[in-house]
């Protein structure tokens, strides 16, 4: 049994507030105002010391604000933080933990027409009004983004797209290998569909009306998150299209190869997503050998290439699921923290 935490945070928690101009006019509707938790370590006040700054993107039907939380012999991530600093495997940091939750419940922080552009909300309004706000060390150079799941595939994706905003990437069982993770859950999503005509937005409104949400209509929602961020339609209502006829459950090549060009194992190839992760100081990569989401095998995909390649990373393989595996965090904050300040 995993020894409870019970001690509080040793610093404290502020919310800061960005009216982003990236999310507005997204075809959910979805607010364009958004909090931010803000970790300011123990004895931010009682120097003039300034920090690395480590964001946290989440996985899907979470937010940022779900990783303060409680958790019964678990930790939140700035309790973890504090013990990896007590036990000297990291120094102090200033973690940003963004509420990015949407309508479809939950984000792969890229652009998209109708989901926001999350890419340009964290790289171009988020760090740089943090940095300007809180005593955080200027420069791409000195953050880290980090996350799982989605949160792992947002990490990479950024890493591979964005590198200009990033010093470092941790991403823990990020979607990648998107024919292995993806496609096989098409048949289910059309047969849940089926229900209502096939049409993806009288589902969504279904479960925007209901008291409960099912069980199976979060999984349903996943996919369709994922179409509304690869190859979003906005003239559709909400901006939804599957990459596969709604009657036989055959790939149309042109919506799928959109999917695609989102994939990790398939971005490798570019030239310019090779040359942004070679000027990363850090790139981790991490997934369970029995993950139930099929990431494992992207995941040895792309590092299999990343070292054919010669890009510098850190992969590890770890017996355990898709699930309740923040303690990889033990391994992935302490890297990036000594990868950003050495």
């Amino acid at each position: 049994m995993p020894q409870h935490p019970f001690s509080q945070p040793r610093g404290r928690i502020e919310t800061f507030r960005i009216e982003s101009e990236a999310l507005k006019c997204n075809v959910l509707a979805d607010p364009s105002t958004r909090d931010i938790a803000v970790y300011l370590p123990e004895g931010y006040n009682d120097s003039d010391e300034e920090y690395p700054l480590f964001v946290d993107i989440v996985g899907f039907t979470s937010s940022g604000f779900g990783h303060l939380s409680w958790k019964a012999f678990g930790e939140s991530v700035p309790q973890r933080v504090d013990r990896l600093v007590s036990e000297g495997k990291m120094g102090k940091v200033i973690v940003a933990l963004p509420d990015c939750f949407t309508t479809l419940g939950g984000n792969q922080y890229v652009n998209s027409s109708a989901m926001g552009n999350w890419a340009d909300f964290l790289t171009l309004e988020m760090a740089p009004a943090l940095e300007n706000h809180y005593r955080i060390r200027k420069g791409a150079e000195n953050r880290a983004l980090f996350g799982k799941s989605s949160g792992g595939y947002g990490s990479i994706l950024h890493g591979m797209r964005h590198a200009e905003h990033w010093g470092g990437i941790a991403c823990h069982s990020g979607d990648m290998g998107f024919e292995v993770c993806y496609l096989n859950e098409m048949p289910k999503v059309l047969m849940h569909l089926a229900r209502f005509g096939g049409d993806a937005g009288k589902f969504i409104d279904k479960v925007k009306g209901d008291r409960k949400m099912g069980g199976g209509d979060f999984h349903m929602l996943m996919i369709i998150a994922m179409a509304a961020s690869y190859d979003p339609d906005p003239d559709l209502p909400y901006g939804l299209r599957l990459p596969v006829t709604t009657d036989t459950c055959e790939v149309i090549p042109e919506r799928w190869e959109k999917w695609l060009e989102w994939d990790p194992v398939q971005l490798i190839e570019s030239s310019d997503v090779q040359e942004n992760l070679k000027g990363l100081k850090c790139v981790y990569i991490d997934c369970g050998s029995h993950d139930q989401y099929n990431l494992l095998f992207g995941a040895r995909r792309l590092t299999r290439r990343l070292k054919e390649l010669g890009i510098e990373h850190h992969y590890e393989e770890f017996p355990d699921s898709h699930s309740s595996v923040d303690y990889r965090m033990d391994q992935s904050l302490p890297m990036l923290y000594k990868a950003l300040t050495k």
